[in-house]
């Protein structure tokens, strides 16, 4: 299968000042179940937490999608959160099930935060940091949560062992900085938010996509959206491989929808030869 255009759906960290003004100008309606998903509007706090952070995301997102006239590519993809954008996007989610979704798994994961109590995350960054990230959380007792691009990668585990970790990093010439987050995310520390999502997405009917929505889990095409969704919770995000696979399956162009330009900057650094192009 050969994949021209991939259209790229944001995870959380993408948040803008400006995103409730464009889902207010482009989905109204989309505003107005977000409220009624969280319990308040979640784009005056979308700094506060993943609580409020991902709702607001997910709908900017999808707003920044229909500005465009709904492309849907050849393939498409989403970093964590986004990928039920892509889901909803594709057609195998419906966009009302998408947002309750979203809404339970941003308030899950802060629960999950609070409860673990000690979770933190690092930022390792410079030239070769996909290649030491491995060695560095072994050493740490910490996973890679998100390996983004060779330059960027993010641990995830107990706030005690960031600081040696950042020391590690800074000896082997990279640069590494605490996130301000308020858990271990794609890590086992979010454990205690599966069963509740897992028994949420059973609830959930999916339908076949009407292009290949690629799991950053797995990168792999999604096949079982309810398993690959909740392991998504504590697996780590493998977006450096989602984007090299896509590439190596002919894809020469990149549309990130949504808030931000983050995934644009790191199909960037991982990628050359191709067009970017931020929506």
């Amino acid at each position: 299968m050969k994949y021209s255009t991939a259209i790229l759906f944001p995870g959380q960290g993408s948040q803008t000042n400006d995103m409730r003004d464009d889902v207010e100008r482009q989905r109204p309606e989309l505003l107005e179940l977000a409220v009624s998903a969280v319990g308040e509007d979640p784009f005056a706090r979308a700094r506060e937490g993943t609580n409020f952070a991902q709702a607001a995301i997910f709908c900017a997102s999808l707003a920044g999608w229909h500005a465009l006239g709904r492309p849907h590519g050849d393939v498409m993809a989403g970093h964590s959160l986004g990928e039920l954008a892509a889901l909803v996007a594709a057609g195998a989610l419906d966009e009302r099930d998408g947002l309750e979704l979203v809404a339970l798994r941003g308030r899950l994961m802060h629960d999950a935060g609070r409860q673990a109590r000690d979770g933190g995350m690092l930022a390792v960054l410079g030239r070769g940091a996909a290649d030491h990230a491995e060695d560095i959380a072994l050493a740490h007792g910490l996973t890679v949560a998100n390996d983004n691009s060779p330059q960027q990668v993010v641990l995830s585990g107990p706030r005690a062992e960031l600081p040696g970790a950042v020391q590690h990093a800074e000896e082997l010439g990279l640069r590494a900085r605490q996130l301000d987050v308020t858990g271990a995310f794609h890590s086992p520390m979010m454990a205690s938010a599966v069963p509740e999502f897992t028994a949420a997405l059973a609830k959930i009917d999916f339908a076949q996509p009407n292009v290949p929505v690629i799991s950053a889990v797995t990168v792999r095409p999604f096949e079982d959206p309810r398993r690959e969704l909740a392991d998504a919770l504590t697996m780590p995000v493998r977006w450096r491989e989602t984007l090299l696979a896509l590439h190596e399956l002919g894809t020469g162009r990149f549309v990130e929808v949504g808030p931000g330009r983050v995934l644009t900057g790191l199909a960037k650094r991982t990628l050359a030869d191709v067009e970017l192009v931020n929506a």
